[in-house]
């Protein structure tokens, strides 16, 4: 069932990131992300524990992927953009996320041997995706409130992290076993990544762009 809501979330975000935002496609698309993909990473959180001596880093992938999934919804859906105490427990929980990542990553790198069956390296570099959100959860809480651009980003960016992890799982991580030894030597599986970014950035840089472009006319 999990690989299954992880193949699901991953055509559904496909379609919701190219799609245009705001109309029934890419509403319609991003629900079926949202439930496929929270579906699949608390399935994969509950296997990294199950399977803790060769996946445990998927609990913590899982974490990251259902707190990502839930603020970026909460995002979507919050339109007054102000904070409220599941943003607050939500930040707690990746927060505490984050350490974990950055303590296991830290000391397995120092002694240069996989933990439960990861490098250290790869625990860092989801840590370093957590505290991309911690950065934002901060700012959030800090600001009390977020103008509609930046509100509509933060949903933008954590859901794109969302797909990017997604995509990676099935790609480039454990789903790519099921594909052709050719095609995972190619280095084509990586494509995906990177198209996600691209597109990331490029929604990224156009709604805050077109809201600062707005912000005079408003005005006038």
């Amino acid at each position: 069932m999990h690989v299954a809501a992880g193949s699901l979330a991953v055509v559904a975000g496909a379609i919701a990131l190219g799609a245009p935002k705001g109309r029934p496609v890419h509403i319609a698309a991003g629900r079926a992300f949202v439930l496929t993909m929270g579906l699949s990473s608390l399935l994969g959180a509950g296997l990294g524990l199950m399977l803790a001596d060769a996946h445990y880093i998927t609990f913590h992938a899982g974490v990251l992927a259902t707190y990502l999934i839930v603020s970026s919804w909460m995002a979507a859906r919050n339109r007054s953009g102000s904070v409220n105490g599941i943003t607050v427990v939500l930040a707690a929980l990746n927060g505490a996320n984050c350490l974990a990542l950055t303590l296991i990553g830290v000391v397995a790198t120092a002694s240069g041997a996989a933990f439960l069956g990861y490098r250290g390296e790869n625990y860092l570099f989801l840590a370093g995706m957590a505290a991309l959100a911690v950065g934002g959860d901060v700012n959030l809480i800090w600001r009390r409130t977020l103008s509609d651009r930046h509100r509509i980003a933060r949903h933008l960016w954590r859901m794109c992290l969302s797909f990017f992890i997604a995509a990676g799982s099935a790609f480039t991580g454990p789903g790519s076993k099921a594909l052709p030894k050719a095609l995972q030597e190619s280095g084509l599986l990586s494509l995906p990544e990177l198209i996600i970014v691209l597109l990331m950035v490029f929604w990224l840089v156009r709604t805050l762009w077109q809201g600062r472009a707005a912000t005079p006319k408003a005005n006038r």
